[in-house]
């Protein structure tokens, strides 16, 4: 199956930060494989800008290391190659001196009628001072859009105060508030697999649903990121945005339309109808764990602390949390969240389990019936299972097996599944929010996760130790096995 392209309008992005991290490893191949699937317009233009001087040459050299270092040799040929790095030039400017901007003023004057994406990847502190010197600088238009990676903000009030500094150069509709969980084929696929079909929205409620598991499990620990690793933590990094998002999209209502608000109206109304963690609840109803040496990809792994370079931390590596919806949907259903580093197996999945049947007309020589489950895996191999119970084949009566439908994307369709960088800066490009936060949708995220963090702060208990290459402390496993329940790993699915 070949890959349907949509074109897009000219347009000019400039990536700020553009020598850092994400730049090298998201940004520049994902804007390679658009071109290379012809849906950069010619005469689209790619600027890059930090504080760092370099040429437009020692810029495209940049760029080119980046491309070959994450896009496999096979994808990148010469043509191609010579086609995106003439796109590029730089320009050198500094956030909070007037350094370089006149000078970004000239470069963008030449496509002052086309669309214009400034992406903001760096650090949030300078998401406000970037913002005032576009804003100061004549370089806002009505067909500017800006993009904004997370973290927004540590805390609810730190969230509206970074909203507010960008509100003050931007209007709502042109800020796209990046998470890179949706841009993911498998998420989009959650919404299609329950508003495009009859089978599962009959039975998508309490009456039907017996829990919902959510895991986003790293096996590899903080590298390089220790520094901000340690003022954030789990339930920062992961929790509040890529998790709350996820949960949001399974057990939203149906939305009136694809629309961007229509979609994010009803998220909202999922985050307002969780029920608040407060008080001695944080303790009954969350887990945080930090890890410790052990062993994980293939090798020893030094702990945490070991890696921050310092004996003492409370920042939490693990988190596991047990989360209710308090509406007519989602009465009595538990979400149960995990996340962390240093773990088995790197997975993204949603685990969706339905009730046991009522009653069972099979005597026991067939064996156990297993409650019916779908599987919704983001990363490794993308794709769906549907658990179902079947009689084993051949003679000598009825055994019963537990057997997924298996639908791996890469088999289905056979094309390259695109990374979600590649979809989700298109979508900036053609304006559609569809995938993105809206203000109020983040901050009534904060207005669920800051009481956990309250409590937490005030707490003397530390994270719990959990070793290396294990799925976390022992408290998470109680935490869902209080309710006669247990968590799905890896190996189970």
């Amino acid at each position: 199956m070949t890959p349907r392209i949509i074109p897009v309008e000219l347009f000019d992005i400039v990536v700020f930060g553009a020598t850092g991290d994400l730049s090298q490893r998201k940004l520049l191949p994902a804007l390679f494989h658009r071109d290379l699937q012809g849906q950069i317009p010619p005469g689209a233009r790619i600027i890059g800008s930090s504080r760092r001087a370099m040429t437009d040459a020692e810029f495209r050299a940049f760029a080119k290391a980046s491309v070959e270092a994450h896009v496999p040799v096979t994808e990148r040929p010469d043509d191609v190659m010579a086609r995106f790095l003439e796109r590029l030039s730089y320009v050198a400017a500094e956030a909070s001196k007037e350094d370089g901007w006149k000078d970004l003023e000239k470069v963008l004057a030449e496509g002052a009628d086309r669309i214009r994406v400034h992406y903001l990847a760096v650090g949030p502190d300078l998401f406000g001072p970037i913002c005032e010197k576009l804003g100061s600088h004549n370089l806002v238009t009505p067909l500017t859009r800006v993009v904004v990676e997370k973290p927004l903000g540590k805390s609810g009030a730190s969230a509206r105060a970074l909203n507010a500094s960008i509100g003050k150069v931007f209007a709502e509709p042109q800020i796209y508030r990046i998470d890179h969980y949706l841009g993911k084929e498998t998420v989009q696929n959650l919404m299609a697999l329950r508003f495009a079909n009859a089978l599962f929205e009959p039975v998508w409620n309490s009456g039907h649903v017996d829990h919902v598991q959510i895991t986003v499990a790293e096996t590899l620990g903080v590298e390089g990121r220790a520094g901000y690793y340690d003022t954030a933590g789990a339930l920062r990094d992961m929790v509040q945005n890529h998790m709350l998002q996820l949960l949001c999209l399974v057990a939203m209502e149906p939305p009136t339309s694809t629309a961007a608000d229509a979609l994010r109206d009803e998220k909202l109304k999922v985050l307002k109808a969780l029920k608040p963690v407060t008080g001695d609840a944080v303790n009954n109803l969350s887990v945080r764990g930090q890890y410790r040496a052990g062993a994980a990809n293939g090798g020893a792994v030094k702990g945490y602390l070991d890696e921050l370079g310092s004996g003492t931390s409370t920042t939490e590596t693990f988190v596991a949390l047990k989360a209710e919806i308090a509406n007519w949907r989602w009465a009595n259903v538990p979400f149960y969240l995990r996340t962390g580093k240093r773990l088995p197996s790197r997975v993204s999945e949603i685990v969706v389990t339905f009730k046991p049947i009522p009653h069972s007309v099979f005597d026991g020589s067939a064996g156990p019936i297993a409650p019916n489950r779908l599987v919704i895996r983001l990363q490794p191999d993308e794709g769906v299972k549907l658990w179902l119970m079947i009689k084993d084949p051949g003679p000598g009566g009825m055994r019963l097996s537990h057997v997924p439908l298996d639908m791996s994307f890469a088999d289905a369709f056979g094309v390259r599944n695109p990374d979600a960088y590649e979809r989700l800066i298109m979508d900036v490009v053609r304006g559609s929010q569809t995938l993105f936060m809206r203000r109020d949708e983040v901050e009534a995220a904060w207005d669920w996760i800051d009481p956990i963090l309250e409590s937490w702060g005030a707490s003397s208990e530390t994270p719990k130790g959990y070793t290396s290459g294990t799925w976390g402390p022992s408290a998470a496993v109680a935490l869902i096995e209080r309710d006669g329940r247990t968590w799905y790993e890896d190996q189970d699915i």
